[in-house]
């Protein structure tokens, strides 16, 4: 079977030539003999990984010398405690401003620990967009303040970067890192599940400032210090050391591409492709404020749930898979990471007028 475009949130497609180079080191990495699946993570094939990894991403990102990169496990879900057990130090309050449901259960977490303050919300509208906020109601003592930059569920993205002042900015990246340019020196600490834009699900990666590290309480569980991870170089215990390899040569792809700058224009003309289709359509509609649109997560509907399950069911038959809006939304939603070639979107974009013309709704968009 040929491949397919997959429009999955996550997992989510990999960068093909990525995977044909794993594909020829999978049973034999470099002459060792050996899978990377295969080699101990204490060995010096292993080690140069794992350094090449970091020292890629330093270079892609522009990562601060004052800041370490870890490798961990435990998914974006985990850092929802790690963080207030890690940066809960001083007044024990924290500002979140509450943009979708992985915003709302980070904060829910962030709870257990200490007190949280709602700075905005969007909750009331369906999370349709991301509030605007006054930064005189930010918490001035607060250890730190979190967001989320892209909303994988509601297709909306933060349209800019709140300034916190003194007070550490946490945000969760895990579904729109490596897709444009970041100011990392504006973060205190950046957080990401790898299985959208860098490699397989299993591994995380952590961006966490310097002087952010270090203030756990002694009682939290040993795996949960964020200090042991970064005094043992991400090796405390055994890493995932195949998500990081996948995760090493994504990075490099993403280098020889002309670093992120040029994948965040190819991301940004993929959304205008799309997003101009849905616009000019007189069937699709999407319910997001233009301003705060995705351009990894595109949602949008019929209007009527027996033609959106119908549109999902036509579209997979036609090799565009996993077009299905999150379980609690319904709907449509074509997640569009890094890895979808522009050649995906515009088959899409085909499909759906196709799509609109076997059902008898005249589109508005050029032909």
């Amino acid at each position: 079977m040929e491949r397919i475009y997959n429009f999955s949130a996550g997992p989510s497609m990999l960068p093909l030539e990525v995977m044909e180079e794993a594909a020829k080191e999978l049973t034999n990495y470099k002459g060792c003999g050996m899978s990377v699946m295969e080699l101990s993570h204490r060995g010096e094939e292993f080690e140069g990984i794992i350094a090449d990894a970091e020292s890629t991403l330093r270079e892609i990102m522009a990562i601060p010398a004052n800041y370490k990169v870890l490798f961990l496990q435990g998914g974006a879900s985990l850092q929802f405690s790690m963080i207030p057990l890690n940066l809960f130090r001083g007044s024990n309050k924290a500002d979140y401003i509450i943009t979708g449901m992985w915003a709302k259960k980070a904060a829910a977490e962030a709870k257990k620990f200490g007190h949280v303050h709602i700075v905005a919300s969007s909750e009331d509208s369906m999370f349709s967009f991301v509030p605007n906020v006054d930064p005189s109601e930010f918490s001035k003592d607060a250890d730190y303040f979190h967001i989320t930059t892209n909303n994988t569920i509601y297709g909306s993205r933060f349209p800019y970067i709140p300034d916190t002042g003194s007070v550490p900015l946490v945000a969760d990246m895990s579904s729109n890192i490596l897709s444009e340019v970041i100011d990392v020196s504006k973060f205190g600490l950046i957080y990401a599940g790898a299985q959208k834009n860098i490699g397989p699900a299993g591994l995380t990666v952590v961006i966490i400032r310097d002087d952010l590290i270090g203030h756990a309480s002694s009682d939290i569980p040993t795996m949960l210090d964020y200090k042991i991870h970064a005094d043992n170089s991400s090796m405390y215990n055994t890493p995932p050391t195949f998500a990081i390899y996948i995760a090493k040569l994504v990075f490099e792809h993403i280098k020889r591409l002309g670093g992120v700058a040029e994948v965040q224009k190819n991301n940004e003309l993929k959304a205008k492709i799309l997003y101009e289709a849905i616009d000019c359509s007189m069937m699709f509609s999407c319910p997001v404020e233009e301003q705060d649109r995705s351009i990894m997560n595109v949602v949008f509907v019929t209007g009527k749930a027996e033609l959106d399950k119908s549109f999902i069911a036509e579209a997979a038959a036609r090799g565009l898979v996993n077009l299905g809006g999150h379980r609690s939304v319904g709907g449509m939603r074509a997640s569009i990471y890094n890895a979808m070639p522009i050649e995906g979107v515009t088959a899409l974009v085909t499909f759906m007028k196709e799509f609109e013309e076997k059902n008898h709704v005249h589109n508005n968009c050029a032909k």
